[in-house]
C-alpha cells in the first residue's frame, strides 16, 4: 500500500504500524484491519482530548478493546485549547497530530493509519466549496501526507462509513459514537445531516465521483506547485518584487501562494492576496512601502524583496 514505507509490508522484517484509534467507529474498524493484515505488529493510539465529558468513556473502551483483542496501546491526555484568532476545531486537529506523531516516534510505528472514509471525504469536498476555497481545498484530504517527520496514511477513503459500521455490527465489535458529531452548530455535522442524505437521494453513487473531482484538483494542484517552484527559482526565496513584476499576474499569485505555504505555513485570503498584488503592480519606486496582513503576520517589503513577519505568540498553521 502506497501510504506505507516499504519497510511495513508482510514480506519485510518486523516493523510496528499505528493506528490513531478514537475508539469510534471508523477507526475501530481500521484497527481490526490492520491487526489481521499485520497480526502482532499494530499499535494502538488514543488521544484523550479533555474538551468533553465523554472522553473519559472513550479511553476506557480503547483500553477494555485493546485487551480483548491483544492490541497494543498507548494514552496520552493533552489539553486543546485553542489559542486567539484560532478556531476550537483547528486547536484540537493540531495538537491530535502533534501528539500522534510523538507517540508513533515513541513506539517505533512507521505510519499512523487514520480512519477518515468516503463519506469523510465527501464532507470535506462540500465543505471547500461552501466556503469558496481554492485548489488546495478543493483537492480534499490525500491519502498519504507527512506531518511532524511522520508518514499518515488513510487507506478508507474509498469506503462509505455504512459499510464499516455494517461490518463492525455484524461482527459484535463494540464502538461509541462521539456525542458532538450530532450537534448542527458544527458546520461538518450540518452537511453530514442535511447535504449528505439529499446528494445521495438525487445521486445515488455519488462519493466516489465527488473523491474523483478531489483528485483532479489536487493533480492541477501538483502542476501549480511545479510551476511556482520554477517561477520562484527565478525571482529568488524569498521573491524579488522586480521578479514578480516580470510575471503575469495570475503567475504571481501562484508563486505568493506557493512561497506563504512553504516558508511561513500559512495561507492569504483572496482579499489579502489581490491587495498583495496590487501593491506590488505600484511598487516601483525605492520608498514605496509593503504591509499586508496574511494570516497570522504581515507580508512587508525588506529592499527589493519581500518578507513575511509572524505576530508574537503564533506558530504556523
Amino acid at each position: 500500500m502506497r501510504w506505507l514505507p516499504a519497510s511495513a509490508d508482510a514480506s519485510a522484517s518486523p516493523t510496528t504500524v499505528a493506528v490513531a484509534y478514537s475508539a469510534g467507529a471508523d477507526s475501530t474498524a481500521l484497527l481490526l484491519a490492520a491487526q489481521q493484515r499485520w497480526p502482532g505488529r499494530v499499535q494502538a493510539l488514543h488521544v484523550h482530548h479533555g474538551l468533553q465529558a465523554a472522553a473519559d468513556g472513550f479511553e476506557a473502551l480503547a483500553v477494555s478493546f485493546c485487551e480483548l483483542h491483544g492490541i497494543g496501546l498507548q494514552v496520552r491526555r493533552v489539553q486543546a485549547a485553542h489559542a486567539p484568532r484560532q478556531s476550537p476545531e483547528d486547536a484540537a486537529r493540531d495538537v491530535r497530530y502533534t501528539t500522534l506523531a510523538d507517540m508513533a516516534q515513541q513506539a517505533g510505528a512507521s505510519a499512523v493509519l487514520l480512519g477518515q472514509h468516503a463519506d469523510d471525504q465527501a464532507e470535506t469536498l462540500l465543505l471547500a466549496l461552501s466556503r469558496g476555497a481554492g485548489l488546495p481545498g478543493l483537492a480534499a484530504m490525500p491519502d498519504r501526507f507527512e506531518r511532524h517527520g511522520v508518514v499518515f496514511g488513510r487507506p478508507l477513503l474509498g469506503l462509505p462509513s455504512r459499510t464499516l459500521r455494517e461490518w463492525l455490527e455484524t461482527a459484535g465489535h463494540a464502538f461509541v459514537d462521539d456525542p458532538t458529531n450530532t450537534d448542527l452548530r458544527y458546520t461538518r455535522n450540518r452537511i453530514r445531516a442535511i447535504l449528505i442524505p439529499a446528494w445521495e437521494t438525487c445521486f445515488p453513487g455519488f462519493r466516489p465521483l465527488l473523491a474523483r473531482s478531489a483528485g483532479h484538483a489536487a493533480q492541477a494542484q501538483v502542476l501549480l506547485d511545479d510551476l511556482a517552484r520554477i517561477d520562484l527559482a527565478q525571482t529568488g526565496m524569498p521573491p524579488a518584487i522586480q521578479g514578480l513584476q516580470s510575471l503575469s499576474r495570475e503567475r504571481q499569485a501562484n508563486a505568493l501562494r506557493h512561497w506563504l505555504r512553504c516558508s511561513a505555513g500559512v495561507a492569504a485570503s483572496a482579499a489579502q492576496l489581490d491587495e498583495l498584488l496590487d501593491q506590488i503592480a505600484d511598487c516601483r519606486t525605492r520608498g514605496h512601502r509593503i504591509r499586508i496582513k496574511v494570516a497570522s503576520g504581515f507580508v512587508t517589503r525588506e529592499g527589493g524583496h519581500l518578507a513575511f513577519a509572524r505576530l508574537a505568540g503564533t506558530s504556523p498553521i
